[in-house]
C-alpha cells in the first residue's frame, strides 16, 4: 500500500493522516442519524469485540470457581498473573515482532519514522526503550492489573457487592457493556490529567512519557501508582450494581486496550485489501505534544470541552500554540509579580 494515498510525510519522514480526528458523532447537534449508524460498527469492531471476547474466554476458561475465589490465596492469583502475562506477551509481542522487529511494512503509516531501537537513551534501563518498557510492563503493571482483577473477583465471590445475573437483568447489563468504554475514557482522563500536575508528573507519569516515540511495549510501561490507578477502572463495577464479566470486560479495555494508543502506526497492513485502523493518532499526539488529548479519541470529548483537544490538523496546532502562549504569559506575569 502507498501511505501517501492516506496522508503526508514531512522532511524527517514522519507520517500524518489526512483529515482530522472526529469526536463520536452523537455529540453533534443537530444529531445525524446516518453518521451515528456508520460509526456504530467501528465502535464495536474490532477492538471492543476483541475485549469482550477475551473477557468471556477468561470467565469460562481461566477464572477459578466461586468457592476458590472466596479465599485469597497465592495459587489462583499467580495463575491469573501467568495468564495475563502470557496473553500480553502474545498479543503485544505479535505486533512488536511483525511491525517493529521484522518491520513487515517498514515505516509506512508510522507516525514517527524512526524505531525505538534506533534511539538509545540514558532515561531507559540499559539505555533501551524496548527492554525498559518490557520489564516495567511485566514486573510492574501486569502484577498490578492482576491485583485489581483478584480483588474484584474476591469481592464478587464473597457477595459483598451486588452480583446481577444476566437472565434477570439482561438490558441493564447490556447497557453497562455498551458504556464500559465510556467509563474507561472518563476514568482515564481524570487520572491522566491529575498525574500531569507538576509534582505528580515528575514523580509518577514521567516514567511513561519517557517513551516519546511509543511502541507496543510502551503501552503498560508505567510507575506503580499510575499502573494501579489505570487498571482500577474495574473497581467502578464494585460501586455500581454490575456483574464480574462486565468488570472483566472493563479491565480488558484497559489492559489489552492500552496498546491502541501506542502501536505507533495509523494502519496495520494485515492484508493488502483490509488494513486495520489502529485509532492510535489521538494518543500519539499526546506523547508528541504532552499537553493535549488527555482522554481517548473523542468518545466522551472531555478534551474538546476543556480546551485540550488536538484533532491532528494545522488548526489544531494553532489552537495548541495559542494555549501554550497564554500559559507562558501567565507564568511570566506570575514570576514578575513574585520578583517585584
Amino acid at each position: 500500500m502507498d501511505d501517501l494515498d492516506y496522508g503526508t510525510r514531512n522532511k524527517r519522514g514522519d507520517w500524518a493522516p489526512s483529515g482530522h480526528i472526529e469526536v463520536a458523532p452523537f455529540w453533534a447537534w443537530p444529531p445525524k442519524a446516518l453518521a451515528i449508524l456508520k460509526w456504530l460498527p467501528e465502535y464495536i469492531w474490532p477492538w471492543n469485540a476483541f475485549h469482550m471476547a477475551t473477557a468471556l474466554l477468561y470467565w469460562f476458561y481461566v477464572v477459578p470457581d466461586v468457592e476458590t475465589m472466596k479465599t485469597l490465596t497465592w495459587g489462583w492469583a499467580l495463575w491469573l498473573y501467568a495468564v495475563n502475562a502470557a496473553a500480553i506477551f502474545i498479543f503485544y509481542g505479535s505486533v512488536e515482532l511483525f511491525f517493529y522487529v521484522k518491520r513487515k511494512q517498514g515505516n509506512r503509516f508510522k507516525y514517527n519514522a524512526k524505531f525505538p531501537s534506533e534511539q538509545p537513551s540514558d532515561v531507559f534501563w540499559f539505555k533501551s526503550q524496548n527492554i525498559d518498557n518490557f520489564l516495567r510492563s511485566f514486573f510492574v503493571s501486569i502484577p498490578l492489573w492482576t491485583l485489581v482483577e483478584v480483588l474484584f473477583l474476591w469481592v464478587f465471590a464473597n457477595g459483598w457487592v451486588p452480583w446481577l445475573g444476566w437472565s434477570e437483568h439482561p438490558y441493564y447489563l447490556a447497557f453497562l457493556v455498551v458504556v464500559a468504554p465510556m467509563i474507561h475514557e472518563v476514568h482515564f482522563f481524570c487520572i491522566h490529567r491529575l498525574i500531569h500536575w507538576g509534582p505528580l508528573y515528575r514523580w509518577i507519569h514521567s516514567v511513561h512519557h519517557n517513551s516519546v516515540n511509543p511502541s507496543p511495549w510502551s503501552s503498560l510501561s508505567m510507575h506503580p501508582i499510575e499502573g494501579f490507578l489505570y487498571h482500577a477502572v474495574a473497581f467502578w463495577h464494585l460501586v455500581i450494581p454490575s456483574n464480574p464479566i462486565v468488570a472483566m470486560f472493563q479491565l480488558h479495555i484497559a489492559g489489552f486496550g492500552a496498546v491502541n494508543g501506542h502501536i505507533g502506526f495509523d494502519k496495520l497492513e494485515i492484508t493488502e485489501e483490509t488494513p486495520l485502523d489502529t485509532h492510535a493518532y489521538a494518543h500519539y499526539l499526546h506523547h508528541k505534544y504532552f499537553e493535549v488529548n488527555y482522554g481517548g479519541d473523542g468518545l466522551i470529548p472531555l478534551d474538546k470541552w476543556l480546551g485540550t483537544w488536538h484533532d491532528g490538523t494545522k488548526e489544531g496546532d494553532a489552537q495548541m500554540q495559542a494555549r501554550f502562549a497564554k500559559k507562558k504569559a501567565r507564568m511570566n506575569a506570575k514570576a514578575e509579580r513574585a520578583n517585584s
